[in-house]
């Protein structure tokens, strides 16, 4: 099996702009951009505007009669509540619960579902949706086929505006234009097909965009060109990682797993509990009902310490371990260390009380808090 990572249609530009790279569920992705770096980056977003290549997300399409009621039993949301045009947050679970993986599902009409899975799980969610799909549900990996570019930060709107797509509609919404590299209200589309998504993983304002693989090249440049008067910044996954830490999203492998319920990570939300059948719906009413055994919490360092990732969470007074921090950084918003960490409800504690990080040795003090750590603004 060939083991060599895939890249990005973007990866020449990447490489122009001085990006390091790293490993990311099976692609090589920018990390971080020469002249940049993460605080630079991170501040772009949350101030003005970033742009992130995330191809190496899955691009997953559900097409024929009944694919609404076909998703609607295997995913955990209730897709018959969004109408066309409309995005939604959802989750694949396998029969224990556990989370596969978690994914946008934009529904273009009854007959047309696109999922948005992370790039490590895009194959797994293809391979049990294919499995037992009736006559005339296709399912269809384009993975490779589109690339997929975030514009994140207060002042994307106008950025999006300048080149004549769409910026208008509201939070998990969507609408499909076409793009011209002239840019301006009115401009003659080339014909590029281009669907604006107004979602995103930063807690910004922001969209992301669905283009073709061979056009991305050129939308991605129009962006560059249309955003130096608001101050934009590529943007690499660093600065997306920190970014999303902020808000309290989680990222599958880390806070979200096999062994990581929807009920333990706080997603209740994100399950249709009246629906009559979805993929693990039975383990996890029976979790709701007796309660999870841990739960997914904030926190936030009380001294210098920045907890990173399987670092063992203590009781204040004591050794015993109540928890461990599935995910942890600095936060260049706040200044001080901030994770999600996954703590034992027998431990009895909830917002505000106090826990101590083991890092390397050393006891760092840090208080439990109800995420987000920062003001969300994606609805702004």
């Amino acid at each position: 099996m060939d083991s060599t990572p895939r890249r990005s249609p973007l990866h020449d530009r990447h490489v122009a702009l001085g990006a390091k790279f790293a490993p990311f569920g099976g692609w090589e992705m920018p990390l971080e951009y020469a002249g940049g770096g993460v605080l630079r980056e991170h501040a772009a977003v949350r101030e003005a505007v970033g742009l992130f290549d995330v191809s190496h997300l899955g691009k997953v399409r559900v097409t024929g009669a009944g694919a609404i009621a076909f998703l609607n039993a295997r995913l955990t949301n209730d897709l018959a509540k969004v109408s066309a045009g409309q995005a939604q947050y959802t989750l694949c679970c396998d029969e224990n619960g556990g989370v596969v993986d978690d994914l946008i599902a934009y529904r273009f009409a009854d007959d047309h579902v696109l999922l948005i899975p992370n790039a490590a799980n895009a194959a797994e969610v293809v391979g049990r949706l294919r499995t037992g799909a009736p006559d005339g549900i296709v399912i269809t990996d384009e993975h490779e086929a589109y690339a997929v570019l975030a514009v994140q930060g207060p002042h994307s709107a106008e950025v999006l505006a300048a080149l004549g797509l769409p910026a208008r509609h509201p939070y998990l919404t969507f609408e499909t234009a076409e793009f011209s590299a002239a840019g301006g209200e009115g401009a003659a589309a080339d014909g590029t097909p281009v669907v604006v998504c107004r979602t995103g993983y930063t807690g910004e304002h922001g969209y992301e965009l669905v283009v073709p693989a061979g056009s991305a090249g050129a939308v991605w440049d129009a962006l560059l060109r249309a955003g130096e008067p608001y101050g934009l910044r590529p943007a690499g996954l660093a600065a997306r990682d920190t970014l999303r830490t902020e808000m309290g999203y989680p990222l599958h492998g880390q806070d979200l797993s096999r062994e990581i319920t929807p009920v333990q990570a706080g997603l209740t939300w994100a399950v249709g509990w009246d629906k009559p059948e979805f993929w693990g719906r039975d383990a996890l009413l029976a979790e709701r009902e007796t309660g999870p055994r841990r739960r997914l919490w904030g926190l936030r360092a009380l001294d210098r310490g920045i907890p990173r990732p399987h670092m063992p969470v203590l009781a204040p007074d004591s050794e015993t371990v109540i928890g461990e921090v599935t995910s942890g950084t600095f936060s260049p918003t706040l200044k001080v260390g901030i994770a999600l960490a996954l703590l034992d409800t027998s431990a009895g504690l909830g917002a505000d009380a106090e826990v101590v990080v083991d890092i390397r040795g050393r006891r760092s003090r840090m208080q439990v808090t109800r995420p987000p750590f920062v003001r969300s603004a994606v609805r702004s």
